[in-house]
């Protein structure tokens, strides 16, 4: 019964596993709770205040910030937002494969890439493919910080606001549903009233600004931007949690799976091995 001694291990190595899946996709099911109502609190001030940037950017023709300019710079910055820990699907690998596409477009175009990884994923990603990593960050946990994100982040648009880059792009996956999630990557400078609004208006804005139109546009940009980008990581983490509790809960059924085919074959196993004792033992008595 080596055979069937064997069997038994690998019964109880893959229960073991199914406990451990089952309660991880608990635990994910449990946070993915609490991102999505994070996530979904932030919606309503992230499009508030890009409506409220795009009539702002109609209402003051006149002053152009350095976030509205086009640079002519051969380079652009990619903003690259994954996960920090993996058992999360193919989520990490679509939207790597997005940033892949960008930067061959942009390889073919003949501009040079930076890059700001958020996450540990993107990070270990970006330097196996050799792009250059001006700042990253990871160990973000389950709650994003704006603080936190600023901070790497600043490096790309202060370099923008030089002129030292032509373009930033943003890459995450967006939040549909619990079953659904979508990589996407967006520009995110230059800015221009159709990027921000969506759709051209067909009246006019007029504010009145204090204490002046410089000053108040350029410290909403900079809180659009910022916005963003906090929105992006929200929606990357409901969809990290989400993505993870289908993936650990397929690898429980799958689990379930294997041990229903390794008991069958058991059994097998063990009543031909009953059966050719008892063959043995009858052989035995018909030879006396």
């Amino acid at each position: 019964m080596a055979a069937g001694k064997e069997i038994r291990g690998k019964i109880k190595s893959v229960e073991n596993t199914k406990k451990i899946t089952k309660a991880m996709e608990m635990v994910a099911a449990s946070k993915m709770r609490k991102a999505q109502d994070r996530m979904r609190a932030a919606r309503p001030y992230s499009e508030k205040i890009r409506n409220i940037a795009a009539h702002l950017g109609q209402a003051n023709p006149e002053y152009t910030h350095p976030f509205m300019k086009l640079n002519d710079a051969k380079v652009a910055g990619v903003i690259v937002v994954t996960t920090d820990k993996g058992l999360c699907g193919g989520m990490n690998t679509n939207v790597l494969r997005v940033v892949t596409g960008k930067l061959r477009e942009l390889q073919s175009s003949g501009i040079s890439t930076e890059a700001v990884a958020i996450g540990n994923k993107g990070l270990g990603f970006l330097n196996r493919v050799g792009v250059k990593v001006v700042s990253h960050l990871t160990g973000l946990g389950d709650t994003p910080h704006l603080e936190k994100l600023i901070g790497p982040v600043k490096v790309l648009l202060d370099a923008y606001a030089e002129g030292k880059i032509s373009a930033v792009y943003l890459s995450y996956t967006k939040f549909v549903n619990t079953m659904r999630q979508e990589s996407v990557i967006e520009q995110l400078l230059p800015l221009s009233s159709d990027t921000i609004q969506g759709q051209k208006s067909s009246h006019g804005w007029d504010y009145i600004y204090e204490p002046d139109a410089q000053s108040v546009i350029d410290e909403l940009l900079v809180r659009y931007v910022e916005s963003l980008i906090y929105q992006a990581v929200a929606e990357n983490m409901a969809s990290e949690q989400s993505a993870r509790m289908v993936a650990m809960k397929a690898a429980t059924d799958n689990a379930g799976t294997v041990i229903g085919e390794l008991k069958l074959v058991y059994n097998k196993t063990r009543q031909a091995a009953i059966t050719k004792e008892l063959s043995e033992i009858v052989a035995g008595a018909a030879a006396v």
